[in-house]
């Protein structure tokens, strides 16, 4: 059965305006944004990309990952609970004195290692979860 005109759906997906958003960048900063995306995916098959705050990829499972942010010097990819994490790679080096957010600001020609950027993500995931799972805990008896 072929679906209507009526009931296609005009607006693009998040995942499509990420997409666009990495080609409307065509620099560095698109590339960067790319990669980590990538990475993001390998890391968690099953995130969930959306658009949010005007513009704003944001990666969730179970809550906020990281958002990916673009700016003239430097891609931001900011980790909602980045202060719960553990870093020991070391790759937060941004709002590093909140007491929740932490992020990571790569500049042009820098690289990010992956296997440890996955590892905050998985981390992340896991922090989500758990988070989400407190409250359901029933009390020991």
């Amino acid at each position: 059965m072929k679906k209507s005109s009526d009931d296609a759906d005009p607006s693009p997906s998040a995942s499509e305006l990420i997409s666009n958003k990495i080609a409307e960048l065509g620099d560095w900063r698109g590339e960067t944004l790319a990669r980590m995306r990538k990475l993001i995916k390998e890391a968690d098959p099953e995130v969930i990309e959306e658009w949010k705050w005007m513009g704003t990829p944001v990666w969730s499972h179970g809550g906020i990952i990281c958002t990916g942010e673009s700016y003239k010097s430097a891609v931001k990819l900011t980790f909602a609970k980045g202060a719960s994490l553990k870093d020991p790679a070391r790759l937060f080096n941004a709002s590093l004195d909140g007491n929740t957010r932490r992020a990571i600001d790569i500049h042009e020609g820098e690289e990010v290692a992956g296997p440890a950027f996955k590892s905050l993500v998985r981390e992340a995931i896991e922090l989500n979860k758990a988070g989400k799972s407190k409250s359901s805990k029933k009390a020991k008896s």
